[in-house]
């Protein structure tokens, strides 16, 4: 039998393409309508006199400390939150985040970087909450790819809305919440389309097991099972957070240690090439029936990735790869295993095992020390590495996450291998 649908549909859906396409376009719309409120203020440098010097880290520091403990609190809230209620929890987040930024240009420097930690506080929670309506389904590769591919244009075209409003004169205090004005009216369409979609029908149940909301003791019980290996991937995790985190926060830092003279469309340039290469890789995982053999393919890919990663590493330091080929790499060698976690890893994971619960926790889980080890990233650079060259700390970082996840990922696939294995009853096709 069905679930019972926890909200009201409004649209007469048909199951198939029309209904895929509805995710996919509401996901990836409210999702990147929630990096306009976060990250277009990287856009700015803050650094136009020497008492605001460096400045810039203490700002991206301060909203990464609240985004991390927003995910640190997602442990719970994302994985408690009944389906009705969130659209309702997702706008409050939102609207808080951009009286935050108004704060921001309000507030004279260097106590305004308390604003951007406000801002950061609630932004955390708004991926699960759109995850919530997409996971358990047999296209849920497919449209959490979509989702994925947001946060990874988005990164780019907000900040190309930032330095479009620096270029028209709106000043740095003041660009964020612009930026924020202008994309509210978009994301309050794009949740009133995630209102609209049904629950997982029964079919997809079958195919990927009921998720349902979870408890403290069902979130202690899941982890106690399989506690290695999640502490293994989530450590992957962590340290390819910590360099997507800076490759985003830092873009033209990068950009110009590499030479390259920066344009208000460089971001969205890139990062286009980037999220159409992890969109094609990681929703082909869709068509793997076999919630086994998917699961190991994501790690598979999370492979792939970070053997990229220190492919271009290896290039760049022997002087063979220009800077926008570089940067393109990177970010595909970056993006390949951060996606295939959100998409497939842990999706796969409870489908394999059907175990009950839901994947918010995990990827919460797993976000919150990832953020938390970005997080101290950041203090150490500003304690040890003040005002030093960002391309070279990247490179450094680069290296030691991409041998140091390498292992980790080892490890991750011999456990599961193992705890999981290939005689183990999988669902019929329907």
């Amino acid at each position: 039998m069905s679930p019972k649908p926890t909200q009201p549909t409004l649209l007469p859906f048909h199951r198939g393409w029309f209904l895929g396409c509805w995710c996919v376009v509401a996901a990836f719309g409210a999702y990147a309508c929630m990096y306009g409120f976060r990250k277009p203020f990287t856009a700015g440098t803050y650094g136009h006199d020497p008492f605001q010097a460096g400045f810039k880290t203490w700002l991206v520091l301060a909203q990464v400390l609240g985004y991390t403990i927003s995910k640190f609190i997602g442990i719970k809230v994302v994985s408690e939150m009944p389906a009705a209620r969130r659209c309702v929890v997702l706008m409050g987040l939102v609207l808080f985040a951009e009286l935050a930024l108004a704060l921001f240009g309000l507030v004279p420097p260097p106590w305004n970087a308390a604003c951007l930690f406000l801002n950061g506080l609630p932004l955390g929670m708004v991926f699960g909450l759109v995850l919530g309506f997409l996971e358990g389904r047999r296209m849920t590769e497919a449209f959490v790819a979509g989702l994925c591919a947001s946060f990874i244009l988005a990164d780019g075209f907000t900040k190309s809305v930032g330095t479009w409003l620096l270029e028209s004169g709106v000043p740095e205090r003041w660009m964020p919440a612009a930026a924020g004005f202008i994309f509210l009216p978009p994301l309050a369409g794009f949740v009133w389309m995630l209102r609209q979609v049904p629950p997982p029908d029964r079919e997809d149940v079958e195919a990927r097991s009921e998720r349902t909301p979870m408890n403290a003791a069902d979130r202690s019980a899941l982890f106690r099972r399989y506690a290695p290996g999640l502490v293994a991937v989530s450590a992957v995790y962590l340290l390819i957070t910590v360099l997507r985190s800076m490759r985003a926060d830092f873009a033209p830092e990068i950009w110009e240690g590499l030479g390259v003279k920066i344009d208000a469309g460089v971001f969205t340039r890139s990062e286009m090439i980037v999220a159409l290469g992890v969109l094609a890789v990681n929703g082909f995982l869709v068509f793997v029936w076999d919630s086994r053999r998917a699961f190991f393919l994501s790690l598979s890919v999370v492979a792939g990735g970070l053997g990229l990663l220190l492919a271009v590493l290896a290039a760049r330091a022997g002087g063979v790869l220009p800077p926008f080929p570089f940067v393109v790499l990177m970010g595909l060698g970056l993006y390949l295993p951060y996606v295939a976690v959100h998409t497939t890893v842990f999706e796969r994971f409870i489908a394999m095992t059907r175990e009950r619960g839901n994947i918010g926790y995990l990827i919460y889980l797993a976000d919150a020390f990832g953020y938390l080890g970005y997080v101290a990233v950041m203090v150490l650079k500003n304690l040890f590495h003040p005002g030093g060259s960002v391309l070279e700390l990247f490179l450094l970082i680069g290296w030691v996450a991409g041998g140091l996840s390498l292992a980790a990922l080892v490890y991750a696939i011999l456990f599961f291998s193992r705890r999981c294995p290939a005689n183990k009853d999988t669902p019929p096709h329907p």
